[in-house]
């Protein structure tokens, strides 16, 4: 009997193995969470830029031999290739190639997706196929428009090469205490002085008439086009319902929750229960 309760994320991601005695320490000093103190089975992370720019979204299992890295959102041969090329000769760090992992994860609209444990399954388990039809899974659609209303970033739209994990609303991922990291320096300056000039927000249009010839994806204080006060960066269109999320200007988000779209007209913006911000 299916469990028509609880609703269930499932969906397959790259995956890669990290071995040796070094690949804790190794890991530790390229991402944002303390790898070496985790008392988790299960991490969420970030890669940076050493300029604290976000280019991926990744979770690290610990295993008793190894550690695996799943890529929730990244380009996963760039974050393997750079991984290979730090790897010193007196690293006991290896690299394997990338395969693919199945993630199942409990969810709930009211909750950040941050906060169930995921369970994983390599493509040959034989349990895999018993355990998921067990499961109430949100097709593609609802998938996707849960991850907008979670405002889980997508590559080359809000991991553009532009954006920081602090803007993402993804404070909760970054460890201000432990030692350095690549885009460390960035963090910590932006966590001290509170200068973040942009968040990340759901945003939703009611309008029916949309001028979707028009290719601006400013968002505007009102029709009047006087001040942007941010970018639309995804869009999603499921039957009536228009969503999307945009990185607005921090010192525009007390005007008000309503702003203009020249493509999508009036639209109302909120933040998402999984965005945590300093």
């Amino acid at each position: 009997m299916q469990n028509i309760e609880k609703k269930f994320w499932l969906e397959k991601f790259d995956c890669f193995s990290i071995t040796g005695k070094d690949a804790r320490k190794f890991v530790n000093g390229i991402t944002t969470g303390n790898i070496l103190n985790s008392e988790n089975e299960v991490i969420k992370t970030c890669w940076l830029t050493p300029k604290g720019v976000m280019r991926a979204l990744i979770e690290i299992i610990f295993l008793e031999s190894n550690l695996e890295v799943i890529i929730l959102v990244g380009n996963t041969h760039e974050i393997i290739d750079y991984f290979n090329q730090i790897i010193f000769p007196a690293d006991d760090v290896m690299v394997s190639k990338p395969f693919l992992i199945n993630r199942i994860q409990e969810i709930d609209e009211s909750t950040s997706w941050r906060t169930y444990r995921p369970i994983f399954f390599k493509t040959e388990d034989k349990e895999f196929e018993i355990y998921k039809n067990k499961l109430n899974l949100l097709n593609h659609n609802d998938l996707k428009l849960w991850k907008i209303n979670q405002a889980i970033p997508s590559l080359e739209r809000e991991i553009n090469g532009k954006n920081n994990p602090l803007e993402l609303g993804l404070k909760d991922l970054i460890d201000f205490n432990k030692g350095c990291y690549l885009g460390q320096e960035t963090m910590s300056k932006i966590k001290n002085v509170s200068s973040l000039k942009q968040e990340i927000r759901i945003w939703k249009s009611f309008e029916s008439n949309l001028n979707l010839d028009v290719e601006d994806k400013n968002l505007y204080i009102n029709s009047a086009k006087d001040i942007s006060v941010g970018k639309i960066t995804s869009i999603f269109k499921l039957d009536s319902q228009i969503k999307g999320l945009a990185m607005i200007k921090r010192k525009y988000l007390e005007e008000g929750s309503y702003f203009f779209s020249e493509i999508f007209g009036k639209v109302i913006i909120n933040k998402s229960v999984g965005s945590i911000f300093i």
